[in-house]
């Protein structure tokens, strides 16, 4: 390599790390992630579930918190809340209706500190075929250089509570029995892929 292309080159790794903030990109764990969620039954009890397949992504910079980003993919036919009759029901067209809208999505547009390792996530969710603006209130669990097999790790705790009439789960008899307002839970845990550039 001749002295010019070398000075070229490192002249543009300076300039690209003086001018680029850079993310790490976390791809979800399924096995030590989970969706959960909460609705009231009858007004009087609640009826816990999850969602037992999904998939995503995350990049996470703490030092730009702003770009960082998360995108999430849930399969709706993997609800489960240990019933089978009722979890059959909530896939049928009454509610979920899985054949014709088979997953949730959702994907954020913005990142804001809050305080400490707390963070509000705005973004779009998709449910039945409806796309609404939610925000998560998320905390950092944790990051971690190498757990025992050789991996990076990072893990976020996050919240929120939806409408289901907000997305069309509005029907006659889902009225009668279910509370409108459903709690969600999410566990994301995610193994450091590579260093990519934050948007």
């Amino acid at each position: 390599m001749n002295h010019l292309k070398r000075t070229y080159l490192i002249a543009a790794a300076l300039f690209l790390s003086t001018n680029l903030s850079w993310a790490a990109e976390y791809t979800l764990d399924p096995a030590h992630s989970q969706v959960v969620f909460k609705i009231k039954h009858l007004g009087i009890s609640t009826v816990t579930g999850s969602f037992e397949k999904l998939s995503g992504a995350f990049a996470f910079d703490p030092q730009n918190i702003k770009g960082s980003r998360a995108s999430t993919t849930i399969e709706a036919t993997s609800i489960s809340t240990g019933v089978e009759k009722r979890d059959a029901h909530l896939r049928s067209p009454d509610f979920l209706d899985v054949e014709k809208f088979p997953q949730l999505t959702f994907a954020s547009k913005e990142i804001t500190a809050i305080d400490g390792n707390t963070f509000q996530v705005h973004g779009d969710l998709t449910m039945h075929g409806v796309t609404r603006p939610v925000v998560l209130e998320a905390e950092l669990g944790g990051v971690l250089a190498e757990d025992p097999w050789g991996n990076a790790r990072a893990a976020f705790t996050a919240s929120t509570t939806l409408n289901r009439k907000d997305f069309g789960l509005a029907v006659e008899t889902g009225d009668l029995i279910l509370g409108e307002e459903v709690q969600i839970l999410l566990e994301i845990e995610g193994i450091l892929n590579e260093k990519v550039t934050a948007e």
